[in-house]
């Protein structure tokens, strides 16, 4: 496995960390309390000078989202990790925490469509430059990097899924002095592992496939002790965005089967992929999958690509003649899922922002979920056959 560690092993790693419980339990218990009370006065002036670390408030530190914390750490290969309460609080806890007002960013083009918002407006507001650059043009992103405060990738990048080579990007940032930040909530640790790939810190939208099963709302940041406990100190009590325990207690539920899952993601995902790949009222694919080799460090593909009709398809008849297939935003549940592009390009909040994350009047999201390979091609199948011109003469 290119990214450094077989699925089995990591599947071996998370049974073997899920152990050790209070009452020999096999699922760790849901600490539900806001606050932790000390022995005696001693106890907690050791604990506010810093002297011993102990849960004071479940802000800062709970046993339960602490257990997330140091599976996703281990699953990551980084020496710590913070649960945040969504992907979002993950990504401007970390932004905000190594940039201030006149520093720049380099960010890889088609970031995820609220990360580029923020970067367009607080970040606009703190007078934080922000250069988007292709990333899979290392000589333009070794171009832009010269006093870069922090270096932002995706990869593969959101709707046009742009694989990228990430240790080639992280060493020129490296070489800059930029902060390498990536966002794996694609690939997960089962098909990359950035940090092995040099890259500082590697961020989650845990809603995703680390969760799994579309019934929580978390993010996650790993890395270096020092980068986390920067973190930790700077943003993280101030901020608010932390995750709740029994938040974390999902997620350490979804991690237990990851590894199965996001293959069976991967599988679906790429059998579909082709079979629009050869239609001819598919003008493109994007899914990285489907390239001769994919790019060094990442072993495998999940569930989530885009395609793009050709001028005469019916996309709101698609839409509507899908029966597996949902409406909905999101996407690494058990659930199969749809985001129409023109539907994105007409969203209220910046609407032409949209153009500017490369998204196409004609394009589809899709994320294949668990319900089986054939039933979804099905239901494609008939959708886009209700749609083309020829069904409606």
């Amino acid at each position: 496995m290119s990214s450094g560690q077989d699925p089995f092993d990591l599947a071996q790693l998370i049974v073997a960390h899920d152990a050790g419980h209070a009452f020999d339990a096999v699922v760790p218990p849901i600490v539900q309390t806001s606050l932790f009370t000390f022995s005696s006065y001693d106890e907690m002036v050791e604990t506010y000078r810093g002297e011993k670390s102990r849960p004071v408030y479940t802000r800062g530190l709970n046993p339960t989202v602490r257990l997330f914390e140091e599976m996703l750490a281990r699953l990551e290969g980084a020496e710590d990790a913070l649960g945040f309460a969504s992907g979002m609080a993950a990504i401007s806890a970390t932004v905000l925490t190594f940039v201030e007002p006149g520093d720049r960013i380099v960010a890889v083009r088609h970031v995820y469509p609220d990360a580029f918002r923020l970067f367009g407006t607080l970040l606009k507001r703190m007078k934080v430059e922000v250069t988007y650059v292709d990333g899979r043009d290392e000589a333009a992103v070794e171009k832009a990097m010269p006093g870069a405060k922090l270096f932002y990738m995706e990869s593969p990048t959101s709707w046009v899924m742009e694989a990228h080579d990430v240790g080639a990007l992280a060493a020129i940032a490296r070489r800059h002095g930029a902060i390498s930040v990536i966002d794996n909530s694609w690939a997960t640790p089962i098909f990359q592992r950035p940090l092995s790939l040099g890259c500082d810190l590697v961020l989650h939208s845990a809603s995703k496939y680390l969760g799994g099963h579309s019934d929580v709302v978390a993010g996650v940041v790993a890395g270096s002790k020092t980068l986390i406990d920067r973190l930790r100190a700077e943003a993280y009590p101030y901020m608010g965005g932390k995750l709740s325990p029994f938040d974390a207690w999902l997620i350490l539920r979804g991690l237990r089967t990851l590894p199965l899952r996001m293959k069976q993601h991967q599988d679906s995902a790429l059998a579909i992929a082709s079979r629009l790949q050869a239609l001819d009222v598919v003008e493109t694919v994007c899914h990285p999958g489907l390239a001769n080799r994919l790019p060094p460090g990442l072993s495998g593909t999940s569930g989530l690509f885009s395609f793009i009709f050709r001028e005469g398809v019916d996309v709101r008849a698609f839409a509507d003649r899908l029966s597996l297939f949902k409406l909905g935003v999101s996407w690494g549940g058990h659930e199969s899922l749809i985001v129409p592009g023109e539907v994105v390009l007409q969203q209220k909040t910046e609407p032409n922002s949209a153009k500017s994350f490369g998204i196409s009047a004609r394009s589809v999201r899709l994320h294949v979920g668990l319900e089986g390979t054939e039933a979804l091609w099905r239901d494609l199948d008939h959708a886009i056959t209700a749609a083309t011109p020829a069904a409606a003469a």
